[in-house]
């Protein structure tokens, strides 16, 4: 495979080039490999700190599952543009999400699946429709600042990630399907509390070099059973109604009001090879894509705003001077939030919820010096050279300055986008980053503009401790606000 990348890992003449087997990596055992070693919760720290010691290709073994591990950005930013010819999603991926009981979206997608299943979904996200959207996105933010309002009044700490789950999913379901889904004011039994059992089983089976699940039943198995069918539910009850919708009214077949509906009719142009049970698999998608990644993505930048006073204080100076209305921000305002939106950046940099992106190869190729066959598992380490003193320039300091324009004082903007690839990169980049920053900066712009922060406390005091659930979560997180006058 051609590899834009450094001279050390050029494609090299057939007899310099390695053997996936010849490659160094932690010693393992007899029949379980490295199983053993591996902790579950902090994979991605466990491959980070084995790539210092073997290097950025080595190699892994998971039971009877072999692992190529590639933490140079260039190598990865090429492997993620080989997608879907050369690289698919992992077929131990898609055989546990249907196993699961899942339906699979575009993100699970190979092939002429994924191909059709994309642009009905690019067709949802495009800013065009997204900017109709909006109202449905300021609604949702006036109920967060209404919980948080009842907060700073009662001097109660703020579960700060379940709160920005609350909120995410409450405006996935508002804009996305036109739902009136609201768990910013409920504390009842939620859709939220059962979307949150996927991932970490997701994260769990995958890595799990015997299936134990498959002849041992435990009680957080059946838990998860009867969350998922909840949310399969839900996800039905959507579709449902979407189409009872445009039954009734034709007229909302174009322009469509929401993603749903724009995914709805694009599935119902004749020859798009797209059914309800395809629809259904990207609604579940953005349900679990659109709470987990933002809602951690927004926690973490809280948490490292916090850490760092002066952008702190930086950002909120903007937010003050920008949005005329705390209240209810328009589109325009939150384009010009340049900083805030350079915040994002810088902590998704530091902290990207997708760590690690599993990929497998569909034919025998060359990845850097080393040889590898068909059917291998790739593990790409998103994070490694974002955090590298030989990248960047105070690597492990948060400094948004890198992401503003250029010219400005501590820019580093182009070569930081080249380098740091939380939403990927190549034809299945995320296709929801413009809502992702849009939600970011909406959900900013309501606590900046509407609070002061007291305090973002973690469990022992230090640094937010990183969980592995498939995304990368912050534990125990809790903010404490008080009103601005």
């Amino acid at each position: 495979m051609q590899t834009d990348i450094p001279d050390k890992l050029v494609a090299q003449p057939p007899h310099l080039l390695r053997h996936y087997d010849e490659l160094p990596g932690p010693r393992g055992i007899p029949l379980l490999g490295n199983a053993l070693q591996i902790e579950v919760l902090r994979f991605h720290q466990q491959l980070e700190q084995w790539c210092g010691e073997y290097g950025p290709l080595f190699k892994l073994q998971i039971g009877n599952r072999k692992m190529l591990v590639v933490g140079d950005h260039q190598v990865v930013a090429s492997l993620l543009r080989d997608r879907p010819d050369g690289l698919r999603r992992t077929t131990r991926f898609e055989a546990i999400c249907i196993e699961m009981g899942l339906p699979l979206g575009v993100f699970a997608a190979n092939g002429d699946t994924w191909r059709r299943q994309r642009r009905m979904v690019m067709a949802g996200f495009d800013p065009g429709h997204v900017r109709r959207y909006f109202p449905a996105l300021q609604a949702v933010s006036q109920r967060l600042v209404g919980r948080w309002q009842r907060a700073a009044e009662q001097c109660v700490a703020i579960d700060l990630q379940a709160d920005l789950m609350r909120y995410t999913v409450d405006t996935i379901a508002g804009l996305a399907f036109g739902a009136q889904v609201n768990t910013l004011e409920s504390d009842a039994d939620v859709i939220q509390q059962h979307l949150d059992k996927i991932f970490p089983a997701l994260n769990k089976r995958i890595l799990s070099p015997v299936p134990i699940w498959r002849f041992m039943r435990s009680e957080a198995d059946r838990q998860l059973e009867r969350s998922i069918a909840e949310v399969n539910s839900a996800v039905a009850g959507f579709i449902a109604q979407a189409r009872r919708r445009m039954q009734a009214d034709s007229l909302l077949r174009e322009p469509p009001r929401n993603l749903l509906e724009v995914m709805i009719a694009a599935a119902d142009e004749p020859g798009s090879g797209i059914d309800d049970s395809q629809v259904a698999g990207n609604v579940l998608t953005m349900l679990l894509a659109g709470e987990d990644t933002t809602a951690n993505t927004l926690a973490w930048m809280i948490h490292l705003l916090w850490r760092n006073p002066r952008a702190l204080t930086r950002a909120s100076d903007e937010v003050r001077r920008v949005v005329g209305d705390v209240a209810s921000p328009t589109l325009d305002q939150l384009e010009q939030l340049s900083y805030v939106e350079a915040c994002a950046h810088e902590t998704m940099r530091l902290k990207p919820v997708a760590p690690i992106i599993l990929l497998e190869t569909l034919h025998a190729m060359t990845i850097g010096d080393v040889q590898v066959p068909a059917g291998l598992m790739i593990s790409n380490l998103i994070r490694r050279d974002s955090v590298s003193d030989k990248c960047f320039a105070r690597a492990a300091a948060f400094e948004p300055e890198r992401w503003l324009a250029e010219g400005e004082p501590g820019a580093q903007v182009p070569a930081a986008k080249h380098i740091s690839m939380p939403f990927g990169a190549g034809p299945r980049m995320c296709p929801g980053r413009y809502l992702a920053l849009l939600e970011m900066k909406m959900a900013m712009a309501a606590l900046l503009g509407n609070f002061d922060i007291e305090s973002v406390d973690t469990p022992d005091g230090q640094e937010a401790h990183e969980r592995l659930a498939f995304t990368m979560t912050p534990v125990g997180l809790r903010m404490r606000l008080r009103r601005r006058a």
